[in-house]
């Protein structure tokens, strides 16, 4: 006997481990008609496609699912990562933020996250309207369609942001946290002065004091 599809919450983040460019968490909620929409459209973990076909993903699980996107920005994650001092904590305050804004459109019973830390600190992140949901989070959750429906709206937004900050900034903000990125803050630094590299990066990062010296 085939297993009854449940609705539910999926939650991903992009950007994570980014040194440029923002956090970016996203929910998705689906039920039975929108999971067969996405498994169709070959939705599925974002790390596996490319940058422009995410994007046209990413439109049409705007159209046809409820959805929320938490993007924080460089200024406000460096700000948020001083106050929780945790990066495990910030993601699920994240996640709980995203979980909390999709009840407020459409009640749901069940959430799925990709596995980052305890569970208990999405849970207990969760304000009086996610404390009722059932949470699970599970290692490579993006195998569920709607934590992959999140895995790519969530990679769109950041593709997006950092789009948006190459344009702002006249600089290339390549993606990861390696030589190329270390070179990349060099010439950023050299264009705009160290005290704005804080705008366009995460601070906690090793590479923020190793370009600084």
């Amino acid at each position: 006997m085939e297993e009854k599809f449940i609705t539910h919450i999926g939650t991903d983040e992009s950007g994570k481990g980014d040194f440029f460019g923002p956090l970016v968490i996203a929910g998705v909620m689906v039920d039975e008609k929108t999971a067969k929409l996405f498994t169709d459209l070959k939705i599925r973990d974002s790390k596996t496609i490319t940058d422009k076909r995410i994007l046209e993903m990413a439109e049409q699980i705007k159209k046809h699912a409820v959805y929320s996107v938490i993007a924080v920005g460089n200024a406000k994650y460096n700000e948020l990562y001083k106050n929780f001092a945790n990066l495990n904590k910030l993601l699920a305050w994240g996640h709980a933020k995203a979980i909390e804004n999709i009840l407020e459109k459409n009640m749901c019973e069940y959430a799925l996250s990709d596995k980052f830390g305890d569970e208990s600190l999405i849970k207990n992140a969760l304000q009086k309207r996610g404390q009722t949901i059932r949470l699970e989070q599970m290692v490579r959750a993006e195998s569920d369609i709607a934590v992959a429906a999140a895995s790519v709206l969530a990679r769109a937004t950041f593709v997006q942001k950092m789009k948006q900050m190459e344009l702002t900034y006249g600089c290339d903000f390549p993606k990861g946290c390696n030589s190329i990125v270390k070179d990349a803050a060099a010439k950023f630094i050299a264009k705009h002065g160290k005290e704005k590299l804080i705008e366009v990066c995460k601070a906690h990062f090793k590479t923020y004091k190793e370009v600084l010296m």
